[in-house]
């Protein structure tokens, strides 16, 4: 049987009989959880080379840009020829693209013949517009006066290469249909032009076909699901400076300012963040539905550019927007209900919140210590955004295998080639799978390890005030802080390690179910069943059960110095024995840290939507493809500061629970080391009723 902590939690005499402040916080520690320690180490190898690969070989223009048909990225300085500023990418052979979109072709439109332009031709409307192949060869011009001229040289051609161009074998093709650039690709619009089409007729042209399938064969392509998530990584690198912002400055001030004000106003602070929760998550929903289309006419359109009134291009991010705004809208409805519910308890919550300001108050180190992991966490993810950048779009360029018969004009042998008409795709390897998924886990785990030793830090240096019995003491407001850091950094790295592992791992585990689960629906298209709803529920329980457990564990590793483990349960029979007693109070002070966490994340949100919806990022070269998911990165990286700051709280309330329940154990019911407004708050049973049940 587990025996009493006194000798170690609170004060104890020291070898010259002198008493000393903080108990086994003071005693000599061993190093704990070494081997995963050593694990976590090796992680961070192993991340180091992932990163270097994706580096090495990753190019992220790859993601916005579409390849020509010599393999060239659309954009590439260092193409040859130079495409600095020839980013959209067109289909020369109209008939190829016809023909790459019939249901039994074997011909596919990678293998269409396409080049990078400035922008998207237009037919002429009393003539015929050309565009010709890069020029080389016998073609003396240079690419800017090539682009000077529209891309037009066929006044030049000898008699051989214009018959070959009539032919639509190049190195000019006809500009027949009126074109859009959708997503930095010339999508066709299947209205022929009737001049340009009777200019080419005269001049003996091969017959054109004018079906719908070529508007479907280029658009069917753009709105594939590898082309599309290409397009939310591009968004990413697009709007870094939103990310900064609205992730990283924003949440920082708005946690400070709720921490200041937690400490200074804190009777009103719930009140507050109940009612600054509703309006930002009823602002963030109507934004959604502004960018869905469903209220006024700033829909987001896939078209780059001006766009025609006339012409109508639909995009599969708006479908995902739409979908993500009727989810925000049953999250909403159901959020407003569930704070009218804790209405009545929200002086319960005061009560709590009273205590931690009172800590606060004591340690002010508290306020500024979430600074340093904030720091680092921040350094962290510019450099993991920018290796999984380069992660999304390492795949190899290779030249497609094709059985198809086509022939082009081959300017520098100076004849038809039938051999080589084949285009280049960007090949992606199983291993580069693997390390997307090892990239995306060690975000996960990374961000998990700090905030836990982040908490850690704070419960040791509460623990600290607690057992001093509220004396006023020169080390209190900073030296226990800097005393807690020392500890975790000399022995309790790897318990800290391990619990962020296990978080980690069955995180990803419910992850991978739940992407299964998903596609097993999809292609089965039947109803889900109860099973899966079942079990997808109880991994969602054990996941918050694990969360909840590590928490009371860190902090029971910071005052004790055990293992992870052995923590684990000493925290677990001190939570059992005293459910009742704490229960109702605790769980409705995280619901208004967890609501104030949401305030913080959800205003950088709203402000994400606000600097999006900028002309810059609206228009031109920083044009993304949907707000959804820099704004969902924001929300994230919003909520990850947010709990940082937040967890001064948080652990703090929860160090002084736990604190609390074992120095009533200790001494009979009766707690010796207590403050008297944590006394009040959790003996007072009566008020706790009358709070919580309201007159009877």
């Amino acid at each position: 049987m587990r025996g009493p902590l006194g000798a170690v939690v609170g004060r104890y005499p020291s070898s010259d009989g002198s008493t000393q402040l903080g108990g086994i916080i003071r005693h000599n520690r061993k190093c704990r959880d070494i081997a995963v320690l050593v694990i976590f180490i090796a992680f961070w190898i192993a991340m180091i080379v992932n990163s270097s690969f994706a580096f090495n070989k990753g190019n992220p223009l790859r993601l916005t840009y579409g390849l020509d048909y010599k393999g060239n990225v659309c954009g590439d300085r260092h193409a040859h020829p130079g495409l600095r500023e020839l980013e959209v990418r067109y289909w020369l052979n109209p008939n190829q693209v016809y023909q790459s979109g019939l249901k039994d072709s074997q011909f596919k439109l990678a293998d269409a013949r396409s080049i990078c332009l400035l922008d998207c031709p237009m037919p002429s409307e009393d003539s015929l517009n050309w565009v010709c192949d890069y020029p080389e060869g016998d073609i003396r011009m240079s690419a800017k006066d090539w682009t000077d001229r529209n891309y037009d040289y066929f006044e030049f051609l000898t008699p051989e290469m214009r018959n070959s161009s009539l032919q639509l074998q190049g190195p000019c093709y006809p500009v027949l249909f009126p074109s859009v650039n959708v997503y930095w690709s010339c999508q066709f619009i299947a209205r022929v032009s009737n001049v340009s089409l009777k200019h080419w007729q005269q001049m003996g042209g091969v017959n054109i076909n004018e079906d719908m399938v070529i508007d479907e064969s280029i658009h069917k392509s753009i709105n594939s699901r590898s082309a599309v998530l290409k397009r939310y990584m591009a968004d990413i690198a697009k709007s870094w400076p939103v990310l900064i912002v609205c992730g990283g400055i924003l949440p920082l001030f708005l946690s400070v300012i709720w921490l200041l004000m937690i400490r200074h106003f804190v009777a009103a602070m719930p009140w507050i963040t109940v009612v600054l929760f509703n309006v930002l998550i009823v602002s963030v929903t109507m934004f959604y539905y502004l960018k869905a289309g469903w209220i006024g006419n700033d829909a987001i359109s896939p078209i780059i550019g001006e766009p025609d009134p006339y012409i109508h291009v639909y995009g599969r991010e708006l479908t995902h927007l739409r979908g993500v705004a009727v989810l925000m809208t049953f999250i909403m409805a159901v959020a407003i209900l569930t704070s009218i519910a804790i209405i009545r308890r929200i002086l319960m919550a005061t009560s709590v919140l009273k205590v931690a300001a009172k800590v606060i108050g004591e340690v002010q180190a508290l306020i500024i210590f979430p600074l340093i992991p904030y720091g680092i966490l921040a350094v962290f993810y510019m450099l993991w955004i920018s290796a999984a950048l380069h992660l999304f779009s390492s795949g190899e360029v290779v030249r497609n295998n094709c059985n198809s018969n086509c022939c082009t004009y081959d300017l520098i042998a100076k004849r038809v080639n039938c051999d080589s008409c084949c285009g280049y795709s960007i090949k992606y390897t199983p291993h580069i799978g693997v390390a997307i998924l090892f990239h995306l886990f060690g975000i996960y785990w990374a961000t998990q390890f700090f905030i836990a030793c982040s908490s850690t830090v704070v419960a040791g240096s509460v623990a600290s005030y607690y057992w001093a019995r509220g004396e006023v003491s020169v080390e209190i407001p900073f030296l226990t802080v800097f005393s807690s850091m020392k500890r975790l950094t000399l022995y309790n790295l790897g318990s800290v390690a391990l619990g962020s592992l296990i978080v980690s791992f069955v995180e990803s585990i419910r992850f991978l179910l739940e992407s299964i689960r998903r596609k097993l629906k999809l292609s089965s298209h039947t109803p889900e069943g109860w099973i899966g709803k079942t079990a997808q529920c109880f991994l969602r329980c054990i996941e918050w059960t694990i969360k909840s457990v590590n928490r009371n564990a860190y902090i029971m590793v910071a005052i004790t110095g055990k293992g992870f483990f052995k923590a684990s349960a000493i925290a677990t029979v001190l939570i059992m024995n005293n459910i009742l007693r704490i229960g109702r109070v605790n769980v409705i002070g995280d619901v208004i840290l967890f609501l104030g966490k949401l305030c913080v994340s959800l205003s950088s949100a709203v402000f994400a939507f606000l600097m999006l919806d900028t002309h810059k990022y609206s228009s031109a070269h920083n044009k993304i493809s949907s707000p959804l998911l820099p704004v969902v990165v924001c929300w994230a990286l919003g909520y990850i500061v947010a709990t940082l700051f937040f967890a001064v709280v948080e652990m703090s309330i929860d160090t002084i629970i736990l604190s609390f329940c074992q120095d009533s154990e200790e001494h009979q019911g009766t707690a010796q080391f207590a403050p008297p407004l944590l006394i009040e708050t959790l003996n007072d049973q009566n008020e706790m009723q009358r709070l919580t049940q309201g007159p009877q």
